[in-house]
């Protein structure tokens, strides 16, 4: 699986011309290969989104990769902004889960997993999005503590994304960047999530 922006026409575009590189070996490019099964996405409110992710296969080690767009995450049937809108509005701490289930539409057990699986990943992802943000913006401060696992995991994404921004100067939603850089694993439920690459 990798995660590739959302734009079918730029997608195929890098595919056919040899602009994605395969995340299995080292100088291997990937190259149009089918599709994979169709899925429906969840938006905020009621709509909903159909995808066919574009699956690739590597001229060099022939190993295949579905392509998943960025405005999702692994294994979710939501966009990620709604999850991303969840995370934010426990962190703002106004309400408890239920009520968030309620405003944002989601079932009241789904925004509980969803919470749990972030806290759980929590120190996971501060340290991928604080090596993110580095990379970005190698003459970056020091990304001052927020007060807690969940609360720092939520400020390092944020000054990664900050980073994204100016570094890059792409005008993407902040969730779908956050998809991109962390692999669409943000929620992901195995051990190793982000391995650090020597």
């Amino acid at each position: 699986m990798l995660m590739v922006f959302a734009e079918v026409a730029m997608v195929e575009a890098e595919l056919v011309g040899g602009g994605l590189g395969c995340p299995s070996c080292v100088g291997g490019v990937l190259a149009p290969w089918g599709f994979a099964r169709r899925r429906s996405i969840r938006l905020r409110g009621d709509a909903t989104v159909s995808l066919r992710p574009r699956r690739s296969k590597c001229r060099a080690c022939t190993r295949t990769h579905v392509l998943l767009p960025d405005l999702c995450l692994l294994r979710r049937q939501y966009e990620a902004a709604v999850i991303g809108a969840v995370i934010e509005a426990r962190a703002a701490g106004c309400c408890g889960y239920r009520r968030i289930a309620g405003e944002l539409g989601v079932p009241v057990r789904t925004v509980r997993r969803w919470l749990g699986r972030f806290l759980g990943n929590a120190e996971a992802i501060r340290s991928l999005f604080t090596r993110w943000a580095f990379a970005l913006d190698p003459e970056l401060a020091p990304i001052v503590p927020a007060g807690g696992l969940f609360e720092d995991a939520l400020e390092a994404i944020g000054v990664a994304v900050r980073a994204w921004v100016l570094r890059l100067g792409h005008d993407r939603a902040v969730w779908s960047v956050v998809a991109l850089l962390s692999g669409g694993l943000l929620l992901a439920t195995r051990g190793d999530l982000f391995p650090v690459v020597a």
